[in-house]
């Protein structure tokens, strides 16, 4: 007799499989399309900042990569491009750390080992038939335009560059991040709390993209370096360097019927989740950590539904919808906002936001209640 399912979800990437273990531990039976993997052809060089909500929810599911891909970040300083500066510290905020930087496969491989030793989680090479259908491709999904949603994208002017470094003197658990005409950089700690490796995502304007990403190694870190006012001394290049256009991006419904109803005649429903259904600027790092959220909150619902209530239900989708749009407003509203604010080279603005950067920094409950809202606690 033919395999039934109760959730198929396209897309098995972090988002995807997080949605699967979850769902399994709630006893439903997840068809996990994967299609068969291919030895990469570079080392993935992408690092995610997950805040303590995130790193909650994957500890749950025994994911949890080990310390020297999970680096606590215990202290993080942002400068402007004058001389406006935040800091943020773990123990002000009474906290074990602010946010933790995950080596992106390390946290793979855990998720797939899980995935595969979850007897509720069947794994498929093409998409199956199931009451719900969660679509967790990311911002490139093809399903979402299957099912007729209009994603409506924002593109920056500005395109991500990331790699690694080996630094001279030991990062010590700091996050640093500059604001300057010419982009954003950010240096996120890894290999621990006494590690010397840095995570990079450089944020530039579109135009000279081309130029760092294939200029001589010598000439790329002698530019961080100066960027970076030789806050870790002298940088060595470890990784290969990678790229990718920036975008503020939201579909316009979140889930929905699917029509024509099965064979049986039973309601079939979909619904999307993580960057398939929101893309924010990676400034402040909180993409996977919204795309978390939407999973957590999705398997909630799920969980505490009326018995009688199948997964397709659309009342209960349509409240996870409203849930993660109300959480996800401000969010985007405030990424957006800084983006737009520190993209304008104007003098006048220059010293506006600079300005602002020193009142923040001096602004007490308000930094703290920001400092909470990064950090999942609210």
């Amino acid at each position: 007799m033919a395999q039934t399912f109760d959730v198929c979800i396209r897309g098995a990437g972090i988002v995807g499989r997080t949605l699967a273990l979850l769902l399994a531990r709630e006893r439903l039976r997840v068809a996990l399309v994967a299609p068969a993997q291919t030895r990469p052809t570079r080392k993935d060089v992408r690092a995610y900042a997950l805040n303590a909500s995130s790193r909650a929810v994957l500890q749950s599911l025994r994911c949890w990569p080990d310390e020297q891909d999970a680096t606590p970040v215990t202290g993080m300083q942002v400068f402007g491009d004058l001389d406006g500066q935040v800091q943020f510290d773990a123990a002000s905020q009474d906290v074990e750390a602010l946010a933790w930087i995950v080596d992106v496969p390390a946290l793979e491989q855990r998720l797939a080992e899980a995935v595969r030793y979850q007897p509720q989680v069947e794994i498929v090479a093409e998409p199956v038939e199931a009451a719900l259908t969660a679509v967790c491709e990311g911002r490139a999904s093809s399903t979402r335009s299957e099912f007729g949603v209009h994603f409506s994208v924002t593109p920056y002017p500005q395109h991500a560059i990331a790699t690694r470094l080996q630094c001279e003197l030991p990062h010590g658990g700091m996050a640093r991040q500059w604001f300057t005409p010419e982009g954003i950089l950010a240096f996120l700690p890894m290999g621990g709390p006494d590690g010397r490796e840095v995570a990079v995502v450089w944020s530039l304007e579109q135009s000279l993209v081309p130029e760092w990403l294939d200029c001589e190694e010598d000439r790329f870190t002698t530019r961080l370096q100066a960027i970076s006012q030789d806050a870790l001394g002298r940088l060595e290049l470890v990784a290969e360097r990678a790229s990718w256009p920036l975008q503020q991006a939201a579909a316009d419904r979140w889930c929905g019927p699917q029509l024509p109803r099965n064979l049986s005649g039973s309601a079939q429903s979909w619904v999307l989740a993580g960057d398939a259904a929101h893309n924010v600027h990676p400034l402040a790092g909180q993409g996977l950590n919204l795309g978390l959220g939407d999973v957590q909150a999705l398997a909630r619902i799920l969980q505490e539904r009326d018995y009688w209530r199948s997964p397709a239900d659309l009342k209960l989708l349509r409240q996870y919808e409203r849930e993660r749009k109300a959480a996800l407003a401000p969010m985007g509203l405030a990424m957006d906002g800084l983006q737009q604010l520190f993209a304008r080279p104007e003098v006048s603005l220059q010293m506006l936001r600079n300005w602002g950067m020193k009142g923040f920094e001096r602004s007490g409950p308000l930094k703290s209640w920001m400092a909470k809202q990064a950090m999942g606690l609210l």
